[in-house]
């Protein structure tokens, strides 16, 4: 019986074969989003910035760039390419059914690269989000400079950083994608040699968790987000203010006009950062009689969070009364940097040739708090040491309005 169950598995095999070399090799299936995977299908040779030529493409052996698709039973589609680590498409259902493409982005690889476009568009940034002030950390009393990019700040690792560079892949399945990044003693002049990962999974509650890891050899800063633009509306040619914002947050962390943190915590109540209560993102933005909406040019802020760590209670909610789609963000970290769009200004082509215009989308960035390693905040440390692991946790959880 044996030997003929070897036989009978062994014709079946067979046919198979014969079966699948006369059949025409299936194309692949289109994503909702339209995007086409060969656009992403590139080397990246480097860049190179220098203060008087801005970015250059750089000389070399490159890196292989591609596109990865997560899929769930609901249909819902995340986009992301290992260039930065970027989430280049959300589709998720609206209030009729109907999937919208729900961030901003670009259709292929090339546009993300920096000599072709400079934007932070759905990346996985890093060493440090946000700003450092006047580049400068100070480690066992050596003070560092690191590169100055924003009014004379350190914004997202430098013009460098590694939104702009290639993660590695470790993992890709239907459902998950982990990242991997080098970061070698004295990348955009921070110290140690770090390795960091971002696993982006895909839930079947229509969740999109991300979960940043990393480890260093030498006392450093770290501090990574993700950087997508949302737009609820699944169209970029209307902006955002019209969204409903609920930010769970007493306080804020103001600014002086080049967007560096003062080192106050202010309360939200009685001023237009109160968003305790759901209200429309452009309720009050062009209050610049406010002067923190004027520092910011809009809102470009860090909250300081009421959720105390716990990732079980929304941080921030959005909702947009066109499509009906809510945005949920959980987290542990303690702020999230909310950043209206406001620089964005009809130079830039995104996706479906859509110029994108002033606050056609809206940054919910969990992280530390801006300039945390010169900061006398408790709540908010920056600082990794040898030995130690750094994590960090954030949900954008997409719904429908009941």
């Amino acid at each position: 019986m044996k030997n003929l169950k070897s036989i009978l598995i062994g014709s079946a095999a067979t046919v198979a074969i014969l079966c699948s070399c006369q059949q025409a090799p299936k194309e692949a299936e289109a994503l909702k989003s339209g995007l086409n995977p060969e656009d992403f299908n590139v080397t990246y040779a480097g860049a190179e910035y220098d203060d008087s030529l801005g970015y250059t493409a750089a000389e070399g052996e490159g890196k292989q760039v591609a596109l990865y698709t997560l899929k769930n039973a609901n249909g819902m589609e995340v986009s992301i390419t290992n260039f930065g680590g970027r989430i280049v498409s959300i589709m998720v259902p609206d209030k009729d059914g109907n999937f919208q493409d729900v961030v901003l982005g670009f259709d292929k690889a090339e546009d993300y690269f920096p000599f072709n476009n400079t934007s932070d568009f759905g990346a996985a940034i890093g060493r440090y989000a946000n700003r450092i002030n006047q580049g400068q950390i100070t480690v066992d009393d050596e003070t560092i400079q690191l590169p100055q990019n924003n009014f004379g700040h350190c914004l997202h690792g430098g013009p460098l950083g590694w939104q702009y560079q290639v993660y590695e892949v470790e993992e890709a399945t239907e459902t998950d994608l982990t990242l991997l990044m080098h970061s070698p003693d004295g990348d955009g002049n921070f110290p140690g040699n770090v390795e960091a990962s971002v696993t982006y999974s895909l839930t079947e509650n229509n969740e999109i968790v991300i979960s940043y890891y990393a480890t260093t050899d030498k006392k450093t800063v770290i501090n990574m987000t993700n950087h997508s633009y949302f737009n609820l509306n699944g169209d970029p040619n209307e902006p955002i203010t019209n969204h409903l914002l609920t930010i769970n947050a007493d306080n804020f962390t103001p600014v002086d006009d080049t967007y560096m943190t003062t080192g106050e915590i202010a309360p939200v109540a009685g001023t237009p950062m109160d968003f305790r209560k759901a209200k429309e993102v452009g309720a009050e933005i062009d209050n610049f009689d406010y002067v923190q909406l004027k520092n910011g040019n809009g809102y470009d802020h860090n909250w300081v969070l009421n959720t105390q760590n716990d990732i079980t209670i929304p941080a921030v909610k959005v909702e947009s009364p066109k499509t009906g789609i809510v945005l949920e963000v959980f987290t542990d970290e303690p702020g999230i940097q909310v950043y209206s769009g406001n620089f964005l200004d009809g130079t830039v082509t995104g996706k479906k040739g859509i110029v994108y215009q002033q606050r056609t989308g809206l940054c919910l960035e969990t992280q530390k708090y801006p300039d945390s390693p010169n900061k006398d905040w408790a709540e908010s440390n920056a600082w990794l040491n040898p030995g130690e692991e750094y994590s960090s946790y954030c949900c954008f959880k997409f719904s429908v309005a009941k």
